[in-house]
Parts: C-alpha cells; sequence; structure tokens
C-alpha cells in the first residue's frame, strides 16, 4: 500500500479538512460566541426593567391626578380665604382651624357622629352572627345570603327616598304599628334624638350586607378539616367559634372595625337626603358641605375637610398600633 494513502494516527487523513488560512471566513453556520461571554438573558434586559412600570403608568396617573392632586389642592385652600368663586385667595394662616376648634357650631357636629358609631357595633354584631350561622349547612342559606345584601346594591339616595316616606308621620312605621295595635304620634324625625336614631338605623339596614360578605368569605376560607376535627373532640358551636373562627377572621374584623369608624365620621348621604341635616342631624360632612357651597367659606371647608381627614388617619394608626395583624395559621 502507498504509504501516502496509509491512514496511520498521525496521517493528514485522518485530520479532516485543513484549517482556514488566517484571514479566511468561517462558515456561517459555526459561528460561536466568544469564549467565557454569557449569552443574551431576557432577565438582564432593560426592557423586563421598565415593563413593570409600563403597567403602572395608566392607574398611577389616575391616582395622582384624582387622589393626590385634589388633596394637595384642598390642604392649599385652607390657609386661604377662598369662597370657591373668585380668583383672589388671600392667605389667613392657620385661621380657620382655629375657628374650627374654637367655634362649638362647628365641632359639635361630631357629636352626631355617635349614634352611627353606636349603629356600627350592632351592625357588625349581626353581620357576624348571620355570617357565622350561614356559613354551616342551612336551608335556603342562599336565599338568606340574597335578602342580608341586597340592601348594600341599592342606591343611597334611592335608599333615603323610601325611608323617608317610611318615617314619616302616617307613614309605613305608623301604619305597621297601627296594625300591631300600638298607636303614637310621635314625630320620628322631628326632634334630634328620634332622627340620629332613625337615621342609624337605616346605615345598619344598609351597611350590614357588606360586613356580612366581608366575614362569610374570611369564615368559608377556613379549611373544613378544622370543623370535623372540633366535632370529634365534642366541641360546641360556640368552642368552634371561639376556638376557630374568631381567630381566623381577626384581620377582617380589623378592616371592618376600621370601616365603621371612618364611616361613622364621615355619614352624608341618608341624613342629607332624608333631613338635611335639619333637627340636629347634621354631619360634619354636610357642614363641610355647606359651608363650600352654601355659605362660599371654601378655604373654612376645606380646613375642615382636612381635619376630618387627620382625625380618621389617627384613629386607623391607633386602631392598627394596639391591634395589629397577626398572621394567623390554623393548619
Amino acid at each position: 500500500m502507498n504509504a501516502n494513502t496509509d491512514p496511520t494516527p498521525g496521517s493528514a487523513a485522518m485530520k479532516g479538512p485543513p484549517a482556514p488560512e488566517h484571514g479566511g471566513s468561517r462558515p456561517a453556520g459555526r459561528l460561536r460566541a466568544p469564549a467565557g461571554a454569557a449569552p443574551p438573558s431576557w432577565r438582564r434586559s432593560p426592557l423586563r426593567r421598565i415593563t413593570p412600570w409600563l403597567f403602572l403608568a395608566g392607574p398611577l396617573a389616575l391616582l395622582i391626578t384624582f387622589t393626590y392632586v385634589p388633596v394637595a389642592s384642598m390642604v392649599s385652600y385652607s390657609f386661604t380665604d377662598w369662597d370657591g368663586v373668585s380668583p383672589d385667595r388671600n392667605a389667613v394662616g392657620v385661621d380657620n382651624y382655629v375657628q374650627i376648634f374654637t367655634r362649638p357650631e362647628l365641632f359639635r357636629v361630631f357629636l352626631v357622629s355617635g349614634y352611627y358609631l353606636a349603629a356600627s357595633v350592632v351592625q357588625i354584631a349581626v353581620a357576624l352572627y348571620f355570617a357565622t350561622v350561614l356559613s354551616f349547612d342551612l336551608r335556603f342559606r342562599n336565599l338568606f345570603k340574597g335578602i342580608l345584601f341586597f340592601p348594600y346594591l341599592i342606591n343611597g339616595v334611592a335608599i333615603g327616598f323610601v325611608f323617608l316616606y317610611f318615617f314619616q308621620d302616617g307613614g309605613t312605621l305608623d301604619s305597621v304599628l297601627s296594625w300591631l295595635g300600638v298607636t303614637t304620634d310621635h314625630a320620628w324625625l322631628g326632634d334630634p334624638a328620634s332622627a340620629n336614631m332613625s337615621l342609624a338605623g337605616v346605615s345598619v339596614w344598609r351597611f350590614t350586607g357588606l360586613n356580612f360578605v366581608l366575614f362569610l368569605g374570611a369564615i368559608q376560607s377556613i379549611p373544613g378539616e378544622l370543623y370535623e376535627a372540633a366535632q370529634l373532640d365534642g366541641a360546641s358551636k360556640w368552642q368552634q367559634f371561639r376556638h376557630i373562627i374568631a381567630p381566623s377572621i381577626k384581620p377582617v374584623l380589623s378592616l371592618s372595625v376600621i370601616l365603621a369608624i371612618s364611616g361613622s365620621l364621615s355619614v352624608f348621604e341618608i341624613p342629607y337626603i332624608m333631613t338635611g341635616g335639619a333637627t340636629g342631624t347634621s354631619t360634619f360632612v354636610i357642614q363641610t358641605v355647606k359651608l363650600a357651597f352654601q355659605f362660599n367659606k371654601t378655604g373654612l371647608a376645606s380646613a375642615a375637610a382636612v381635619v376630618l381627614l387627620l382625625i380618621i388617619l389617627l384613629i386607623t394608626w391607633i386602631q392598627r398600633r394596639l391591634v395589629p395583624d397577626d398572621k394567623v395559621d390554623l393548619v
């Protein structure tokens, strides 16, 4: 055999095609990244870093435009004597805030919130009771759920007009009482005590459904195995509520308390529609609206709104400090 064709291990026949000379071109299909260079990753892409902000741009723009800018404007108005119409705005410093805390007729309306705060306690208790009962297997429970939640779906203005006829002299309430053999000529909206109690009762009827849904969702999220284990141990319904339900709904209960307090301080729709703030039923918000649009004291009304905002934030902070949201682990 010819030595030139002998396929020995060191022969050129076993080495394959010769390497390209210096300056030659490598085939396109064999291009390789430089040694040690990492392949491009989507995680390191600049576009990936800005993508979340692109999705947040719209909501943030709406939040700033319709929340933070109006609040900042309200704070600036509170230090002026602006009437809401003229372009003149004279700075008065903290005079508006001094008037709010020194004029009894301006700060006394907070006492009316006590009726709604007491009503909030009733509404939370009623909502918690029905949420607990209807979370167990009960006939027609879906019907009862709908009945309890339905009032919250009705517009507040419509509710105000309905109960205005309900409480008027010779209205629905007096007719029902006469059927029961109770005769009364009491004007339910005629004096401050009965008027505020009547209005607070309307708020209980309307907002119980909201708390009911919150509590029901929290209770239904509890694993069913816990109830089965409790029943095997002989636990009663009260013991199940105390040791299983109550700890699990603590965050939702804390939220309901915050909503109840803030709602009690900022009641507007129902008393404004039914009484217009007459007979001692004026709330802080009704008074603020009248200051701004009836007496053209937008600066003083803005100061009142700022005070209400600070009071709600302060109460919320205190409540969160006293009752922190601890993580509940029931499994």
